[in-house]
Formats: C-alpha cells, structure tokens, sequence
C-alpha cells in the first residue's frame, strides 16, 4: 500500500476557503486516499495570497514537503489542488517523488469503481480529456535536441513523440465519445418510454458516502415486487466508502396499496468535483433532470451536513434540475445519539436510520403524499375482449374494487393522468 503525503494550500485572497471549509476539504483528502486503498502518513498546509507559478506552494514549503517525503518515507505526495502540467513537472523534481493533484485522485478512484461498460467508458473520456493539455509535463524526459534550425528541419524526438501521443489520444476520444453518445441514445429511448408510461420517476441524489444505495435496497427490500431471490439480484451495491457506487441504476417500486413508482440511485456528489466528470457523466445524469421528485440523502452524523447540502445544490443547478420539488433524508441519526425512530418534519424533512431500516414507511408516504398530483380516481367498464387493459390496469394502477359485470369488468382505481387519458374510452361518467 503505498504511503501518502497530503498537502493543502488555503489561498488567503479574495478566493479564499474560510478555516472550516479548509479543514473540510483536508478532511475529505484524507477520505480520498483511503478510498484509492492508499495510506496517508502526514499533512503539510500553507496559507498563501496567490500559488506560485512554478511549483504552487512556496520554495520553502518546497523544501520542507521533501524532508518530510524522506522522513515519513512517504511514495506519494498529494495536493488538495490542480496543479497546472509545469507544477507537476517541477514538484515531481523538487521532491523527487511522484505527485498527484486532487482531479487526477478522484479520477483513479472512479477508474477503480467503474463496473459497467458505460461507467469505464465515461471514466475514460474524463481522465483522458485531463491528460490531453498534459503531455508536455509528462514527456519532459523526451529530447527536444534532435531538429534543426530553419523552418524545414525535422523536429526533435520529443517533440514528433508529443505529437503522436497527442493524436493516439484524441483518436482514442473520438472513438469513446462516438460509443458514448450511442449509450446515451439508447438511454434516450429508455427514458421516452418510462415517460410514456406515466410511471413518476425518483432520483436519489446526494453527497458521495451519504447512503442512496442503503435507501435504494430498503426500499427494494419492502416494495419489490418479485420472489426474495430475484430482488436481492435487483440491489445496488452498498458500502461504507466514497464513490461507492459510480453506475445509475433505476428499480421498479411497488407497493401492494399505492401507486408505483421508478426510484433511480445516482453517484454521488464531492466539493470540486472535476468538471470533466460532471460533462462526462451527463448523460448518466440525466435521470436526474428528468425526474419528478428528487430524494436528498444527507448524512446528518457528518458535522459538515450542511456544506455537502450546499455542494449538492449547486451541483443540481449545474444539472439543470435545481427547480424539481425535493424531499430532504437526514439519514444516519443513530450514529448522533438521535436514536433510529424516524421523525418528520413539515412535508419534505426525514429524520431517520435507513440502515436499521426504520422510517422507509414513513419515506414512502412523503413520496406518494409529493406524486399524489399525478393520479386521480377513475372508474372504468371495459369490454371482457379487452383484457389486455385490466391486466395494464391491475398491473400500473392502485385497484380499489373489481368486479364482472354484464357489459364488461368494472374497475375503481387511481390511475396517473396519463393512463386516464389514455383510457378515456372506457372511463363511467358521472
């Protein structure tokens, strides 16, 4: 396991991070490392009014993170920052270690967690789209000495290598973002459908970590429909680390006495998260624009619950989906001595602990007390020969009563505006 030094710099102008927000962010490096299953052995932090252009933090800070990289016998050195090509160059010199900056961190952890084909592809493209302005820093060891003078010479070893590593790149993006965009097509077509159907549609959103995959199976867990073995086949996967999962899923829920509804579980969201994840993820992210209501998993035993509130919002006006009505999860209340009974506040505030499971009822109610505008009762006659509609109907509606009669099968329900519409033929007017 390779041992990491972490170094933070709080930019005291106009730009800067207040000291909470600093430590909130040299907190969450640490998080970071661990979840690349590295260790971090030491913290170096400066406090400067602009980075320096050669090597962002100052030359005798330069000095005292090599010092430190021997005495902690440190692999790595880490900065809680972007560090331009020429930085990386320059402190992987002065340090004589490799370094990384807080993107390229994130971006090997993605690159860890992928697990469908959509997921490695859109790593891909973003880590690719990071390297691309990078190859001079890290073909600095190439030869420039090779041309000569005039405007006809050939041009030095490093120089033809930069230029062919450079087009193997943007090839290579070419084709990633080709197959991208036929993902995204079909994704498209999905999400036209389930728009077609009147199905409302769930997105779980929130800081990374927060447990979106733990309310994600509760809910499948109590509202599923299916045989025990096949819902736990539907589950996401679920663990106690940042990015756990990186893949949109959308599951089916259920239950046997309301409306149904498609609850979506995104990745999560992390202060400055890279630009090029955001673009590269979008299409996935898109289930949650095209939501009806969006779920925010908050973790409330977390002291900076507020901030990642504040990160998550602002990640939603990037999304475009800042305006969907929201219902607020504090989730975690037994790990801040709150106990694991669930506790509601107005329409759109959950206390609760969706790991012991307690309070996924009460969720419920708040999702189908928010949907219930998309539904209305209606009675229905239809014709024995369309048995086709009662079975769409017993299937996508809540069916109060059902019974045979001479001109065909009489039903109540409360059905999505949608299927009203669509079935208006057979509605009984008053």
């Amino acid at each position: 396991m390779d041992r990491v030094l972490i170094v933070g710099v709080n930019m005291t102008s106009g730009t800067s991070l207040n000291k909470s927000c600093f430590d909130l962010a040299m907190a969450e490096m640490v998080s970071l490392v661990k979840a690349c299953d590295m260790e971090p052995v030491g913290r170096i932090e400066q406090n400067m009014e602009s980075p320096n252009t050669a090597t962002y933090i100052g030359v005798g800070k330069v000095q005292e993170v090599r010092e430190m990289v021997r005495a902690l016998e440190a692999d790595l050195v880490v900065f809680d920052n972007g560090l331009t090509p020429i930085q990386l160059r320059n402190l992987s010199r002065e340090l004589d270690c490799p370094v990384m900056d807080r993107t390229t961190l994130i971006l090997e952890i993605f690159s860890g967690r992928a697990r469908t084909r959509e997921a490695r592809l859109q790593v891909e493209v973003a880590r690719l789209q990071y390297m691309l302005p990078r190859l001079v820093g890290l073909h600095d060891a190439l030869s420039r000495q090779g041309g000569a003078s005039g405007a006809m010479s050939n041009k030095g070893t490093g120089e033809k290598k930069l230029e062919l590593d450079r087009r193997k790149l943007e090839q290579r993006l070419t084709s990633m973002r080709r197959e991208l965009e036929e993902i995204a097509g079909e994704r498209e077509t999905q999400r036209k459908k389930r728009a077609e159907s009147g199905i409302p549609r769930v997105a779980l959103v929130g800081y990374t970590n927060a447990g979106k995959s733990t309310i994600m199976n509760a809910m499948l867990e109590a509202y599923a429909e299916g045989e025990e073995s096949k819902i736990s086949e539907k589950k996401v996967y679920e663990e106690d680390m940042l990015f756990a999962t990186l893949d949109t899923t959308v599951r089916r829920i259920a239950p046997s006495d309301r409306n149904m509804f498609l609850l979506s579980d995104t990745v999560g969201f992390i202060s400055n998260l890279p630009h090029s994840l955001v673009k590269a993820f979008r299409s996935t992210l898109e289930e949650v624009r095209e939501a009806d209501l969006l779920i925010q998993v908050i973790d409330y035993s977390d002291e900076n619950y507020m901030e990642h509130i504040r990160v998550t919002e602002d990640t939603l006006k990037e999304l475009g989906a800042a305006n969907i009505p929201m219902i607020y999860v504090f989730n975690k209340v037994d790990l801040c001595g709150m106990g694991e009974f669930a506790t509601v506040q107005g329409s759109d505030k959950l206390y609760m602990s969706a790991k012991s499971r307690n309070g996924i009822d009460t969720l419920l109610t708040l999702i189908t007390g928010k949907l219930s505008g998309r539904y209305r009762d209606c009675e229905f006659i239809i014709p024995y020969k369309r048995g086709d509609v009662v079975s769409y109907l017993n299937d996508n509606a809540v069916v109060h009563k059902m019974e045979y009669r001479e001109d065909g099968v009489y039903m109540e329900t409360n059905v999505s505006h949608i299927d009203a519409a669509r079935y208006a033929e057979f509605v009984v007017l008053p």
